[in-house]
């Protein structure tokens, strides 16, 4: 067995304890009990009279040294998972407390705390309210100031509008937040986020006399000339296209949509072209290999790699530096390091590394975070679908990236649409015609958006004059989007239960291993 797949297996070994996790009411018991049965076959696979009667008894002892290994890895998923799920809150204790209010009818209201800390994020609006993620360092009890590290939401009024950095002294009742009548986990949303409480309506007073620590000031000094940059161009993009153009080409490149009108966001949806507007891996490649080919006309390739790598990182923080927009800038990285230094090794191990790290930092994301699954979804989709069907169209020709892009749009559609179905309860009958119209042109949208926003801030007639070019791609996209969107059968309600979405991608699996086995036995 190769080292590569040795490491590849334990790779995946941690992700499944990640996944299997919140199956075990203690997380901590159950890893105990797969550390003595892992460490079990690890000593008897590794004693060496063990298999001594077989054959094949060194490689027999190594194999079950392997799965030793793989169930301890396994342990260590399930202890990483428990640790973040049951991490301590010193917040929601808090939350916790109820006071019954005769005033209010007897309803439990939550007591009232005074909490100062920093805004760690854009402010988000939607019509007349807003959320903002506050970071609180101090919790204000009778008698004493608690130290505290941890986030919460705030749910307030649109304006005044607040600024990552702005520290603050918040007056409210700490809440636990509640799930949507929908059926849509809010609470598990936020704990994604790495949020566990909320405050409605607070009463909110600048408090510049709070001590930061010198990490913190750090980085609210770097985030603050960051978004300062994103903001103006953000400006730049509006004075140069009208709405909702501007709104859709600040969306494809700074993830923004805030201002994307209702109805067209339906039709992203029914389209399942959400994805354009959500920072992915395809967008930041774009972004960096473009640059890169630009740099190396300049500078030595591997000089020009890194100040692209480097670029990678201050966009990611630029748009928020979200657990989503993190795991498309780790994706954007590994393409680009395959193409600045040649060809990975094992692609496979390469995403199971991304994978694995990013479930590290974030073990709630494997299981609840459909953005994550959906992304990882569709990668493998371009390894091992995308294969199969390139010798279905090699009569498609090369024109403008249209194979690639045809290839790409069926690959990923395939490997994702049982999630999709699964977790929004719609299924799109046009997603295929709608991603092959609209993504070959992606490139050059972004591209001339960009180009857009730096010559709007230069000077405003030349930022509408480049514009041009930018608002004649936006409108045709646009235009596709709406158009299939408005179909009266462009998306159907389905109800899928997840031993239906567990048995889809066991077909889709066996279809991959039968037409790979296929190919192999014509082969030999």
């Amino acid at each position: 067995m190769h080292k590569s797949q040795v490491f590849g297996y334990l790779l995946i070994s941690f992700l499944v304890g990640v996944f299997v996790g919140p199956w075990f009411r203690d997380a901590y018991m159950a890893t105990l009990v797969f550390i003595l049965i892992g460490t079990i076959v690890v000593v008897v696979s590794a004693y060496e009279k063990t298999f001594v009667k077989t054959k094949k008894a060194q490689r027999n002892r190594q194999a079950g040294v392997v799965i030793g290994g793989c169930i301890l890895v396994l342990a260590l998923g399930v202890f990483r998972y428990g640790q973040a799920n049951l991490s301590h809150s010193v917040l929601t204790e808090f939350a916790a407390h109820r006071v019954n209010s005769p005033a209010d009818g007897g309803v439990n209201k939550g007591i009232s705390v005074t909490t100062r800390g920093f805004v760690d994020g854009e402010m988000s609006v939607s019509g007349g309210n807003a959320q903002l993620i506050f970071h609180v360092t101090e919790l204000d009890v009778p008698g004493q100031v608690v130290p505290v590290n941890e986030l919460t939401m705030i749910f307030l009024k649109a304006y005044p509008t607040y600024k990552i950095g702005d520290t603050l002294s918040v007056v409210g009742a700490l809440n636990l937040p509640d799930n949507f009548a929908s059926g849509f986990d809010y609470v598990q949303y936020l704990k994604n986020k790495e949020i566990r409480t909320t405050i409605s309506y607070p009463k909110i007073t600048p408090a510049p006399e709070i001590k930061l620590s010198i990490i913190q000031q750090f980085k609210i000094a770097v985030y603050r000339r960051i978004f300062a940059v994103k903001d103006a161009f953000q400006s730049a993009v509006n004075r140069s296209l009208p709405a909702p153009h501007s709104a859709y080409i600040n969306g494809v490149l700074l993830g923004t949509r805030q201002d994307i009108p209702a109805d067209l966001t339906a039709d992203f949806n029914k389209t399942s072209t959400t994805h354009v507007l959500a920072i992915s891996g395809y967008n930041i490649t774009i972004i960096a290999e473009a640059l890169l080919a630009l740099l190396v006309f300049f500078m030595r390739r591997r000089q020009a790699f890194w100040v692209s790598v480097a670029v990678i990182i201050l966009f990611t923080i630029m748009t928020g530096a979200g657990a989503s927009v993190v795991r498309a800038a780790i994706m954007g990285l590994l393409l680009l390091f395959a193409n600045g230094y040649g060809r990975m090794y094992d692609p496979k191990n390469s995403i199971l590394l991304a994978a694995g790290v990013m479930v590290l930092l974030d073990p709630l994301a494997l299981r609840f975070d459909v953005g994550f699954q959906l992304s990882f979804l569709a990668v493998l989709g371009l390894m091992y679908i995308a294969p199969i069907l390139q010798e279905k169209f090699k009569r498609i020709p090369e024109w403008i990236g249209l194979k690639e892009t045809v290839l790409m749009s069926i690959s990923a559609q395939i490997a994702v649409a049982p999630l999709l179905a699964y977790s929004f309860n719609t299924f799109s009958l046009v997603s295929i015609p709608a991603n092959l119209l609209v993504l070959p042109l992606m490139p050059y949208t972004m591209l001339f958006g960009f180009l857009t926003g730096m010559a709007g801030l230069i000077a405003g007639p030349l930022g509408q004059a480049v514009g041009l070019i930018a608002l004649a791609l936006s409108w045709f996209q646009l235009a596709v989007i709406k158009w299939l969107g408005e179909l009266s059968f462009s998306a159907v309600t389905v109800a899928m239960s997840s031993s239906v979405l567990f048995l889809l991608y066991a077909l889709i699996v066996f279809a991959i291993w039968s037409v790979k086995k296929l190919k192999l036995n014509n082969e030999q």
